[in-house]
Formats: structure tokens, C-alpha cells, sequence
């Protein structure tokens, strides 16, 4: 049975405070942590509590906090959260996830060098206002789309792919309304990517990477296209694993096991020609096989490049970099370069009233002069505190609109980057990349 039907509706709500009855969809509370975060059933079910039913959030009253809405619970959505001042908002949150990941160690969790709880993070925990105040909820739901005239959102619960149940549809109103539903996995419409390659951006991908490694043991090619810095990590990762733990507990399989990372170009791309040519020598040196190409076709259990060759695998990692989810390509709202919704320096969408938009989804209209800030957790996690400080001076201020006059811009000073290329030998290889000064720390 699916871990839907254990959700269930904050105990400390006054029924006088709850939202009018009529059409019913599920509240669920942040606070309840799932010991499974992938779509399987979990082994050990929680407890079974009454589950409530509430109708559309109605628009706030004057007498009443105004309304924060945030659309995600990812870097950008949870540090705003983290950030806003509950004395000043009701704050709501709507995500087809009631917790954060902590995606730069979500590769780690894949061989079990951390577990996935350790890279997650309840929302309830992140902003306990959630859990507490009467006019604060989480929804676990997807944000079907956005009605700016009305300022209303429209959302349809999550149904975790149960076929027997049928989503609730609502709405919610808001005053003040933050996009921060992040970005989708670049596919470049190759087709048969989305049937068989696991995108390791969730923490159920990473499951589904440490299963596979246990059940497809006829099958030990692991290829991994991208050689971003994601790809680069977790070849690292695995081939640390194989090297230190597969090869001699299975040593009558250990010449046959593999790690193939394949990438258009170079290897961290953007990265100093330095910075390249030691990650590249230090890949090799732990075992990963590069191969430059191009992916034109992924089948069940091979990929073809575009000169014809197949390369078979047993598991497909796929880090080819994001861009814009279909739900942010569908909103009628302005679009920066890119796809991603538009945004001005005060990380505001532009000709729309009250909305803003921050982390992967947004960058900046060509009008601003500003080039799109990359889709990095350090930039997501300042746009929400940036967010968070300026709402609450608004709030303070009595809800007025932002003044360009008296706030300031939003501005991002990268401090640099860290990546790794695996721990052989028991070093830690570090990547640096300050601005123009890069360097190595074994």
C-alpha cells in the first residue's frame, strides 16, 4: 500500500482555523518524516492516523498574517522557508516532497558511504512554522498552474502512482507567491532516456542505483554519461567502491567490473585546463574508462553513440546537466534565456504582481544586462535568504510592494567550488575553482 494513505493532518489546528469542507485533498504534515523515500511500499508502515480533508485555501483576510506561498522544497524554496519570520507570514508550501535533499553527498549514499536519512531533511524541521501555526501547512501536491490575475495557485495531490486513487484538486490563495520548483534533467529528447537511465537527483534514484548494484551482478558495466560535476563525482565514487570493497569480497568477477564515463567534450568543461588534465589522470588512475562521443539512442541494455558504436551496461547514470521542468515551460509567464522563468535583479517576475522566482527554475530577462547564474546549490540557497530578508521588510513595512529605491539588488559572489574525484589510497582529491585562481589539494 502506498505511503499516501498513512498522511495525515496537523493535530494542533483548531477545526475553526482549518479551511472550509467542501471539496477534499490531502493536508499532510511536514513533520511526519518517511522512512522511504522512494515510490516503494515501506517495510515498516508507521502508525495509520486519521486523515483529514480540507478545501481551497480561500484569500486571506485583513485582520489575518498575509500568505506566503512557496512552489518547491528544494535549496532555494527550503531557505527562504528557513529564512521568512512567521510572525510576520503564513508560510505554505506545496512539493511532491516533504523533505530536502542534500544533493552535492547524494552521490556518496549510492555505494553506502553515507545513508540516504543523512542527506535529507524534513521540511518540518527546516521551518517548524509549518508544524505549529495554524495558518502554515505543507501540501504534499503538484503545482499544476498559476493563476496570476487571482493570485491563486491550482495543485493536484500526489498520487505516488496509484492507479485506484484519484488526485484532489485545489487551490490555494496567496499574497505573495515564490517559484522555487528547481529544474528537470536534460535529456536533449534522446530517445529511451527517461525509460532507462536513472537521473540521481532524488533520493529514491540513489536507491535504485544501490539495488541494481546488488541485483544485476551478471551485468557489472556501469556507464555514466556526462562528465559534469556531478558525473565525475559519483564515477569517483563507484569506482572507489569497486576498488576497495567489490573487488575483494567478488574476486572471481573483479577483471569483468567497469566504470565508463562518457562526455561530448572534455571533462568539467568549464573548469581550468589544469583542473581537467589532473581529474582526468586521476579517473583513469582509479579505473574509470573515458570515452568521447555523442549518445544518439538508449535501449534496455545498451547505449548506441552517434558513430554506430554500442556500449552495453548494467546501469545507466544519466548527468547531462538540467533545464527547465515541463511545469516552469508551461506557465504563462515571461522566460529569461534558457527557458527558465524571467526574473529582475530583485528576483521579481516581471509585469506579474507579486510573484518571484528563485533557485534553478529562474534567471535573469535579457533587459537586466545579467547573465543566468549557473544552477549550483550555493546560488539557490543566497536567492532564498536574499528573498527571505527582503519579504520580511516588506512584511514589516506593512505589505508594500518591493521599492527598487530602498532594496537592494540581488547580487552572487561565487566563493568558489569543491568536488571530488573519489578517495584512492584514502587521499581526498579536491577540485577549487576561485573565480580565475584554481587550485589542487591531495
Amino acid at each position: 500500500m502506498s505511503w499516501l494513505r498513512t498522511l495525515s493532518k496537523f493535530s494542533n489546528i483548531k477545526s475553526s482555523q482549518r479551511p472550509n469542507k467542501t471539496d477534499p485533498f490531502f493536508l499532510s504534515p511536514s513533520f511526519t518524516f518517511l522512512s522511504h523515500f522512494s515510490s516503494q511500499p515501506i517495510e515498516e508502515k508507521p502508525s495509520v492516523k486519521h486523515v483529514e480533508y480540507a478545501s481551497s485555501l480561500e484569500p486571506t483576510k485583513p485582520h489575518e498574517k498575509p500568505r506566503v506561498v512557496v512552489l518547491g522544497s528544494g535549496w532555494a524554496g527550503c531557505r527562504l522557508m528557513k529564512g521568512l519570520d512567521p510572525h510576520i507570514y503564513d508560510i505554505v508550501c506545496v512539493s511532491p516532497r516533504n523533505h530536502m535533499v542534500f544533493t552535492p553527498l547524494l552521490a556518496s549514499t549510492c555505494v553506502g558511504t553515507l545513508e540516504f536519512r543523512s542527506v535529507a531533511e524534513p521540511i518540518g524541521r527546516i521551518q517548524p512554522a509549518i508544524s505549529r501555526e495554524p495558518g502554515s501547512y505543507f501540501f504534499l501536491a503538484n503545482c499544476t498552474s498559476i493563476d496570476a490575475h487571482n493570485h491563486t495557485v491550482h495543485c493536484e495531490t500526489v498520487t505516488d502512482g496509484e492507479k485506484t486513487i484519484e488526485p484532489w484538486k485545489f487551490t490555494v490563495s496567496y499574497d505573495k507567491l515564490v517559484i522555487a520548483l528547481g529544474s528537470h534533467p536534460a535529456t536533449f529528447g534522446i530517445q529511451g532516456v527517461n525509460e532507462h537511465a536513472t537521473f540521481l537527483r532524488e533520493v529514491h534514484h540513489a536507491q535504485e542505483i544501490r539495488i541494481s548494484e546488488e541485483e544485476k551482478k551478471r551485468l557489472l558495466h556501469c556507464v555514466v554519461v556526462g562528465g559534469g560535476p556531478t558525473g565525475v563525482e559519483f564515477s569517483g565514487e563507484l569506482s572507489d567502491f569497486i576498488m576497495k570493497d567489490v573487488r575483494q569480497r567478488y574476486t572471481h568477477v573483479k577483471d569483468y567490473i567497469r566504470v565508463t564515463l562518457i562526455e561530448a567534450n572534455e571533462i568539467l568543461s568549464s573548469f581550468d585546463d589544469r583542473l581537467r588534465l589532473y581529474a582526468t589522470k586521476q579517473l583513469t588512475k582509479s579505473g574509470v574508462r573515458l570515452v568521447r562521443g555523442i549518445v544518439k539512442d538508449v535501449k534496455a541494455q545498451k547505449i548506441i553513440l552517434n558513430d554506430g558504436t554500442e556500449v552495453p551496461y548494467g546501469l545507466l547514470v544519466w548527468s547531462t546537466g538540467v533545464g527547465p521542468s515541463p511545469i516552469i515551460q508551461s506557465l504563462d509567464l515571461p522566460k529569461a534565456p534558457g527557458g527558465r522563468i524571467g526574473v529582475d535583479e530583485w528576483l521579481r517576475v516581471p509585469s506579474v504582481q507579486d510573484v518571484f522566482s528563485i533557485g534553478d527554475c529562474s534567471g535573469f530577462v535579457e533587459s537586466t544586462g545579467r547573465q543566468t547564474l549557473p544552477a549550483l546549490a550555493q546560488v539557490a540557497e543566497r536567492q532564498g535568504k536574499y528573498l527571505a530578508s527582503m519579504l520580511n521588510k516588506i512584511g514589516t513595512a506593512g505589505g508594500k510592494r518591493v521599492s527598487t529605491g530602498r532594496s537592494s539588488e540581488f547580487f552572487y559572489l561565487a566563493l568558489g567550488v569543491y568536488y571530488t574525484c573519489g578517495q584512492l589510497e584514502e587521499q581526498i582529491l579536491c577540485i577549487y575553482q576561485l573565480d580565475y585562481n584554481s587550485y589542487i589539494r591531495p
